[in-house]
């Protein structure tokens, strides 16, 4: 892969500056547009306090970050500490532990910067930090050598630079393919007396990426080690990939570029874009086809990118059209081939982090309507709102979804990451972020071979969505069924009941979920109808099968919006029945009998002239059933029951079953004289403000936290305005 080889330098530096001088501190890994990495000495160096001390800095701290590009770029942020792992000695007193810091960045790194990606190190690895000031000839070689306890031990040369002060927390490129293999830490300095011929000269150590991943990971920080690039087996290292794909790329790259000279000048594009540095014109004046066409299938970008450079000739040349097509076709089979080249994926990053700023619920609705047929990615089925790090990963993940319908026959369809970029510009308030994206959406289409037909009636389908306001959600409906061998864990489906009458169907996850998630879960799709609509959402029925009637799912926690935002504030939370008017429904009851929906629909017709209360030892399930049949009760409404546990499990299916559409009981009670700690709920008053009145008293119960002393009221409330989906089914594993 001589054409194609990445030099062992950054396409960009990050330093962490220091608050007394402004120089450099240590210099910093970037992990993400959003968050970078360094050693927690870094930090301390920055603040002008003792190296290895091991006190957090204060949570509201800011720190100045630099970063220096190629040529004359640079920039300056601020960042916060989110994760502090301090320096902990070890027994030998040479090197210490820990010593690793998080930063997240206030504002996105610039355009020019590219996140690192990592690779394991391995002892033998040529490898090159740099000083954080970032000067070119500020770099320093050394060799990865023996590994202990989470620590690699780096030799470098006698000549040349060594690692030293503003090197630290770094990272160590490894020079045959840039990618990164882990953090510069430090020096071994001997101890005393002067150095002999036998003593180290240039020992250092460093923090691999394997320790790293570990760390963090034991820290609670698992979601910054996902959203890190890991090198993949065959990215510019020289490692096989698919012959059949090559030898099917190569003619079709033959016909595209079968001059020499053409094929120069677009490789020469492709390899700048890949950090490569090609030979000299008189050393290999093109790459071999072959060698070409690897690259493209083991590059994730790399097809884009030529791509993007051999469009505009096709579109002077029609009889190229076709090739690139054909070309472009060959890409999408292979699983490591990405839809974007990198000048698009930063545009269209840069200008989504725009909208998101400006709106953070705009990203979650445009989806739910552009790919309604779609499930989603779980960085959008989940969120009702995004925060402008949250942008990236929600592209890489809709770039692996497949294409939507053609648009016509001539036609290949449109990507669902051009369906979201359509359907935000269409609703965003910005003219210049709307114009912005469209103008996104028509080079990429142009690109990819897209009929502008095609490409607008998804533009026209996204301005009659924006033109439209949706009719408002008025409750939450979410299904449970028990997970077999989690006992309580419940799978879970929910949808979304609208004015209307329309529905839509929530994504969940598919496996089963424990109380505390579910509660989670329902509180932010309740946010998010609240943003969609911009009015609040109150009611929330939850449809469960007869063994979990008493299941106190009103008491489930729901977690907050500041907890989601803000991990100091993990803390704060609502039960579900304080926030929500949480009712329970049992259809499966009422479906076991005939005639029980019938008389439902007359007990709700018939008002409630009165309510029955079952208050009496002596009523026993056949009691009740002639109680419900007789002239005085057969159209009653609501059920209010007291008594024991084991002779309300007895009655609450008679009652559902007689097609009762409200039954209400107190499942803390232990026996009929716990009857009055219902009183304060008024169990009999209105029926249509009872829903309200019991969010109120269970918001005072549990405010009260007093659970032996106050009722733990239960609500079923069946009504003709929802109807529920098929019941999901769930296959046996194999």
């Amino acid at each position: 892969m001589g054409w194609f080889h990445r030099r062992a330098s950054p396409g960009s530096h990050t330093a962490v500056l220091r608050a007394s001088d402004s120089r450099a501190a240590g210099s910093a890994v970037l992990l993400s547009p959003g968050r970078l990495l360094t050693c927690a000495h870094v930090v301390n160096d920055a603040l002008g306090r003792e190296l290895l001390s091991a006190a957090e800095p204060e949570p509201d701290q800011l720190f100045t970050v630099a970063f220096r590009g190629a040529d004359t770029a640079a920039g300056r942020g601020t960042a916060r500490l989110s994760l502090w792992l301090p320096p902990k000695a070890r027994a030998d007193g040479i090197v210490w532990e820990g010593d690793l810091a998080v930063l997240d960045l206030q504002e996105p790194a610039p355009d020019w910067t590219r996140p690192v990606v990592w690779r394991e190190m391995a002892e033998g690895m040529e490898l090159r930090a740099w000083h954080g000031g970032g000067a070119s000839i500020a770099y320093a070689d050394t060799v990865a050598g023996f590994q202990e306890s989470g620590c690699c031990y780096l030799d470098g040369a006698p000549t040349g630079a060594a690692i030293g002060p503003g090197y630290s927390g770094g990272p160590l490129w490894v020079k045959s393919d840039s990618t990164v293999a882990g953090v510069v830490v430090g020096q071994v300095i001997k101890q005393s007396g002067p150095l002999q011929a036998q003593d180290t000269v240039r020992r250092g150590w460093a923090v691999p990426w394997q320790t790293v991943r570990e760390e963090l990971s034991r820290a609670g920080a698992s979601h910054v080690v996902e959203e890190c690039e890991v090198s993949r087996p065959g990215r510019l290292t020289g490692a096989r990939t698919n012959e059949a794909s090559v030898r099917a790329m190569v003619p079709v790259l033959r016909t595209l570029m079968e001059d020499l000279t053409t094929r120069a000048d677009h490789c020469r594009d492709l390899a700048a874009s890949l950090g490569c540095e090609p030979p000299s014109y008189s050393e290999e004046p093109a790459p071999a086809l072959e060698e070409l066409a690897t690259v493209l299938l083991t590059e994730e970008r790399a097809l884009a990118a030529l791509t993007e450079s051999l469009a505009p000739v096709a579109e002077n040349q029609q009889s190229l059209r076709r090739p690139l097509s054909a070309l472009l076709a060959l890409g999408r089979v292979e699983p490591g081939v990405r839809l974007l080249s990198f000048a698009e994926s930063r545009q269209l990053l840069t200008v989504l982090r725009t909208v998101v700023v400006a709106d953070s619920g705009l990203l979650p609705r445009a989806a739910r309507e552009a790919l309604r047929f779609m499930t989603l990615p779980a960085s959008l089925a989940h969120a009702s709102r995004l925060n402008a790090s949250d942008v990236e990963t929600v592209v890489l993940g809709l770039e692996d979804y497949s294409d939507g319908r053609a648009g016509s026959a001539a036609s290949i369809p449109v990507p669902a990451l051009l369906r979201l970029a359509e359907f935000t510009a269409a609703s965003s308030r910005d003219a210049k972020s709307r114009a912005t994206l469209r103008a996104w959406c028509d080079r990429v289409a142009a690109r990819l071979g897209i009929s502008p037909s095609a490409l607008g009636e998804r533009r026209t389908d996204a301005e009659a969505w924006a033109a439209h306001r949706p009719s408002p959600v008025t409750r939450i409906v979410a299904r449970l069924t028990d997970a077999s061998g989690k006992p309580g864990e419940f799978h879970c489906e929910m949808w979304l009941s609208h004015r209307d009458g329309t529905r839509a169907s929530i994504a969940t996850p598919e496996g089963p979920m424990p109380p505390g998630d579910i509660g989670r879960l329902i509180r932010r799709t309740a946010d998010g109808s609240r943003v969609e609509s911009d009015q609040p959402l109150s009611q929330v029925d939850v449809v469960v099968g007869p063994g979990n009637l008493e299941t106190p799912v009103d008491g489930w926690e729901t977690g907050s919006e500041l907890a989601d935002a803000i991990p100091e504030f993990s803390e704060l939370s609502l039960p579900l029945g304080s926030r929500y008017q949480v009712a329970l429904r049992c259809p499966e009851l009422i479906s076991t009998v005939p005639t029980a929906d019938s008389a439902m629909r007359r007990r709700w017709a018939a008002g409630d002239p009165c309510s029955l209360v079952v208050d009496d030892p002596s009523v026993d399930p056949h009691r009740l059933y002639g109680m419900l049949s007789s002239p005085q009760h057969q159209d009653t409404a609501r059920v209010v029951l007291h008594g024991p546990p084991q002779q309300r499990r007895r009655l609450l299916p008679v009652c559902l079953a007689m097609g009762v559409p409200v039954v209400l009981w107190d499942r803390a009670a232990e026996s009929y004289h716990d009857a009055p700690r219902m009183d304060g709920l008024d169990p009999t008053g209105p029926l249509d403000k009872l829903p309200q009145r019991l969010q109120s008293f269970r918001a005072a119960a549990y405010a009260a936290e007093a659970e032996s002393t106050e009722a733990r009221p239960t609500l079923v409330w069946h009504d003709g305005e929802l109807t529920l989906p098929d019941p999901l089914h769930l296959a046996d594993p194999l």
